[in-house]
């Protein structure tokens, strides 16, 4: 049996990821600058306006329009968008249906058990959205109110004066894949900021990069879980969200799935797993196309078309995989890209925009009062968040995800002692590796897996019902190591939902255009790297 330790052939960032130049004579001059226009950087920029009009405010987006890279359950708490919008009603907002009815299943390979619904995923009173359908909807609130939104314009690199963030360099377009300009190329554009917002979501390459730079490290590190997911044309309305545990997830592995009506005639379906499983044959893509022929999901599904497919990396840790601080000269993180995820209720979507409306303000103050975004005036956001019910849920929760790191019964009674005790059990931080230092042991082959093409398909069809928009011809934006032996290029095959990773012989080949962006091997593998604007999936229902 083969033993692969996955930060073995795990390259670093690259450090011109931390630019010293100075930024061109031609770039652009603005207040505060967000990079990435998902919950937590739209909420931002919107709160900031109302704070400051008088701020010019400008917010990237890697994407090729507002929402194409965004994924997600999602069932939302609504407490957030009701407070950045207290003027509107909930049937204003663009949710597609409230939660009535819910149920939690235990499944075995052949049947399901209903069992209680703990209390930290009890749904009741909030709604079932469309993330993508959420982001465009707040976008256009944003353009309403004059803020500058940038769509295909993925952020490359930060430029930096000493210790001060003072702006960002876009990626360049229009190169080949030997990186040399075509008759389309486009240079990048430089862009400079009192403040610079860093809202990039799931393992956002610039947040890395400013933490290593800055020595900002945590109590645990963040491990991560990726999430593929599925939307259905259905023939009958699904009365109620569905979760579930267990199968078809071996007993090392942590997550489950969900199954949530998004209106009369559509569902989303999709499976979550821990990336610090231990099997390296595991596959999240395939164990989501057998769940789906289970007699709990078959009959929701069965008459139906598959609409659209994505993936997503998720941020796990929690409490104490929260950065040591938030903040520096001239720069604040939000939203995913400082980990802002609540685990045990499946929540981070009104996390990410309070933490955003909360950098707006402190933002604001900071300019308003100091004129500059130094360290010091901007550790405000840093006291608000400590101070809010970011802090106090994900702290209250703050082993529970831990707890299943020695698998999942064991798990499960810590689980249900933490939430007894509010979080009191046991007490002292339960100690977890990187999901890279988790070594991985290959498994005796399992029954193969055969799409069927009606209810379950295979890697090259389901990135194509991402849309994905890759030229065939850009440069290869993920960085593979040295020397990649057979062994653990099968394991980045396996744990790639989109098909990107093959082994041919005894040798690692890399389809860097079927990549989605869901950066599951930046967290156990080949790291991945912005690219150019409008690249990846376009999600329009996810």
């Amino acid at each position: 049996m083969s033993v692969v330790l996955p930060v073995q052939y795990q390259p670093p960032l690259p450090a011109s990821m931390i630019r010293r130049d100075q930024p061109g004579a031609e770039a652009i001059e603005l207040d505060v600058l967000v990079v990435g226009a998902g919950p937590a950087g739209l909420a931002c920029a919107i709160e900031l306006h109302r704070q400051s009009p008088d701020l010019t405010i400008g917010v990237l987006e890697k994407a090729g329009a507002l929402g194409e890279h965004t994924l997600s359950g999602a069932v939302i708490n609504p407490v957030a968008i009701r407070a950045l919008f207290p003027d509107l009603k909930d049937e204003d907002f663009p949710f597609r249906q409230r939660v009535d009815h819910e149920g939690v299943y235990y499944l075995t390979k052949d049947g399901s058990t209903k069992v209680p619904t703990p209390p930290t995923m009890q749904n009741r009173g909030y709604y079932a959205a469309s993330l993508c359908e959420v982001v465009r909807w707040l976008g256009e609130q944003a353009e309403t109110m004059g803020i500058n939104l940038f769509p295909g314009f993925p952020a490359e690199s930060l430029f930096v004066d000493g210790e001060r963030v003072i702006g960002v360099r876009t990626v360049p377009s229009g190169l080949d894949r030997a990186g040399e300009p075509t008759d389309v190329f486009q240079e990048p554009t430089d862009l400079v900021a009192k403040v610079v917002v860093l809202a990039e979501g799931s393992r956002g390459a610039l947040g890395q990069a400013w933490r290593s730079w800055r020595g900002v490290g945590s109590a645990n590190p963040q491990i991560f879980a990726l999430g593929v997911k599925e939307v259905w044309q259905v023939t009958q309305p699904l009365d109620r969200i569905i979760h579930t545990l267990g199968w078809p997830l071996p007993a090392g592995a942590f997550g489950g799935s969900w199954c949530y009506p998004m209106g009369p005639d559509q569902v989303s379906i999709g499976l979550v797993v821990g990336l610090d499983y231990h099997d390296a044959t595991l596959d999240v893509h395939e164990s989501l196309q057998r769940m789906k022929l289970h007699p709990l999901f078959r009959p929701i599904l069965e008459g139906g078309q598959l609409l659209e497919w994505g993936a997503k990396t998720i941020p796990e840790g929690g409490f104490y995989s929260l950065p040591d601080r938030l903040s520096g000269d001239g720069l604040v993180m939000v939203g995913d890209t400082a980990g802002f995820v609540d685990v045990p209720s499946l929540k981070g979507v009104h996390y990410a925009m309070e933490s955003g409306m909360l950098a707006a303000k402190a933002i604001a103050s900071a300019l308003a009062n100091a004129g500059t975004g130094d360290a010091a005036a901007l550790s405000a956001y840093d006291q608000a968040v400590q101070a809010s019910r970011i802090t106090s849920d994900l702290r209250r929760t703050r082993n529970i995800r831990l707890a299943f790191k020695d698998g999942f019964a064991v798990g499960a009674i810590k689980a249900g002692l933490m939430t007894l005790t509010g979080g009191a059990f046991p007490g002292d931080r339960i100690a977890m590796p990187r999901d890279a230092d988790v070594p991985r042991a290959s498994q005796p082959p399992a029954e193969p897996f055969v799409p069927d093409n009606v209810l379950t398909f295979s890697k090259v069809d389901a990135v194509f019902k991402s849309g994905n928009a890759t030229r065939d011809s850009i440069p290869s934006h993920l960085i593979v190591g040295e020397q990649v032996p057979g062994d653990v290029a099968d394991f980045y095959a396996h744990l790639c939902p989109a098909g990107v990773y093959e082994r041919q012989g005894d040798h690692l080949v890399v389809n860097a255009p079927n990549c989605i962006d869901c950066k599951a091997t930046d967290v156990l593998g080949p790291r991945w790297t912005p690219r150019e604007g409008g690249s990846g999936p376009t999600y329009r229902l996810m």
